[in-house]
């Protein structure tokens, strides 16, 4: 993978002064803003903050923008997908997988204690209340998100193979599909669309499907979710947040924090210092890290991800809609003239290394669903770490420092929610009231 040169050049852009508290509380004058992280959730935060009238910078480890998390995720933005992770079924699922390889969620015990401190809370979580709780508040935040996406796009241009009609979740076993119409609930009473489909009527939605149609139990269609290259369109922002004023240093890995009272004054980076008067920590699974410094322990942990991309090729039978097999938990998309397919998260640590073994189980099940939608002879294999939290939500707010702001763990749905959380953290930094609800996504 190598970098745009366009970003190494990037400019510095314009200086603003120092922001100040007026009467009200609220910030009257642009504040100098350092965001660190430049994935999906980082950039849409520099995006709100520049549009707010701040001077902002990106500091990032990477070459450019969307190089980690970001680069070859699922790309389904997905409040009809946002079940918590954490369920009553969840420790079932981690124990079969320390002898199956076909588990959706993989425990890889390790003597890292920071593993065991969070699969404790992890499991705290695996109960039928709070998981239905969970799901409430990553629903309501995939919402929202999902509209601020829709304002992001329409004032910037950023193109990025987006599909806007709706996503399809397959059942196989009756058994399943049975659960998932009485849990669905629990997304439409926070305002989510969802319509129950037979399989003649999933093959309808999607022709693809047709040859699985005498294997499905049945289908749920969220109209309302879509799909688009997340990469694409944070390289997009952060060209647009470029062109604006803002300043990127890509190549720099964070270091520390320098702290005066109760304020981060500068941050430390293996090139130096760079000062402000406000900092957001969108380091993803690296935040913790820096939390520490702070005296914050950040429940984050990294969980592996796997992806392939094919080009379709000119094949006629890819998928029109994006969606997930939930007998297997292996989701796909098409953007373009590639298919993407994703499955499997593991808990593994930092590393992101694999080997064609470690797909195939994803690709039999994409072979199984859509035989002619790409060319099987030519992936692309990824593998990339999500910064989940025990909850599934993420860590907004502030911990004991008065001017540095989390935005981070995001877990697997960080495409879906980044909108909101940016605009939630930019509310935060002027001093306004958010539009929604913060409980469960502030550090406790």
């Amino acid at each position: 993978m190598s970098a745009d040169p366009a970003w190494q050049a990037s400019s510095l852009g314009p200086e603003f002064p120092t922001g100040v508290l007026g009467e009200s509380g609220l910030r009257e004058s642009a504040m100098r803003v350092v965001v660190l992280g430049c994935g999906v959730a980082g950039v849409t935060a520099a995006w709100m903050l520049q549009r707010d009238g701040h001077s902002v910078t990106v500091i990032d480890r990477a070459d450019e923008p969307a190089a980690f998390t970001s680069f070859a995720n699922a790309g389904l933005v997905a409040p009809g997908h946002a079940y918590a992770w954490s369920s009553p079924k969840a420790p079932g699922v981690l124990l079969r997988s320390l002898w199956r390889g076909d588990q959706a969620l993989r425990f890889r015990p390790s003597l890292d204690p920071a593993l065991w401190r969070w699969t404790w809370k992890f499991l705290r979580q695996c109960t039928a209340e709070r998981a239905a709780r969970n799901t409430a508040r990553k629903a309501r935040l995939c919402l929202y998100s999902q509209s601020l996406l829709h304002e992001v796009v329409a004032a910037s241009g950023v193109a990025y193979e987006a599909r806007c009609d709706g996503l399809i979740y397959l059942y196989r076993k009756a058994e399943a599909f049975s659960g998932a119409l009485e849990k669905m609930r629990i997304l439409t009473e926070q305002g989510i669309e969802l319509r129950s489909l037979t399989p003649a009527e999933a093959a309808e939605a999607d022709p693809a499907l047709a040859p699985l149609r005498d294997r499905l139990a049945g289908a749920i269609l969220a109209p309302g979710d879509e799909f688009g290259d997340a990469r694409l369109f944070t390289l997009g922002l952060a060209e647009t947040c470029r062109d604006d004023g803002v300043r990127f240093r890509f190549g720099e890995r964070v270091t520390g924090l320098r702290l005066s009272g109760g304020s981060v004054e500068a941050v430390s980076t293996d090139r130096g210092e760079v000062e402000g008067d406000a900092f957001v920590l969108a380091l993803g699974v690296y935040s913790p890290q820096v939390a520490r410094q702070l005296g914050a322990r950040l429940p984050i942990y990294p969980v592996k991800g796997y992806s392939v991309t094919l080009p379709i090729a000119g094949r006629n039978r890819a998928p029109s809609l994006g969606g997930v097999d939930e007998d297997n938990l292996v989701a796909y998309a098409r953007f373009g003239d590639r298919l993407r397919i994703t499955a499997t998260a593991e808990f593994a640590g930092y590393a992101t290394d694999h080997t064609p073994a470690d797909f195939d189980h994803m690709l039999r099940v994409a072979r199984d669903l859509f035989p002619e939608g790409g060319d099987y002879a030519r992936p692309d294999y990824w593998a990339g770490l999500r910064p989940m939290t025990p909850e599934g939500t993420p860590i907004l707010g502030r911990g004991r420092c008065d001017n540095l702001y989390f935005n981070t763990g995001h877990g697997h749905m960080g495409w879906t929610m980044a909108c909101g959380t940016a605009r939630i953290t930019a509310d935060l930094i002027a001093g306004r009231t958010p539009e929604i609800p913060l409980d469960g996504l502030l550090l406790q």
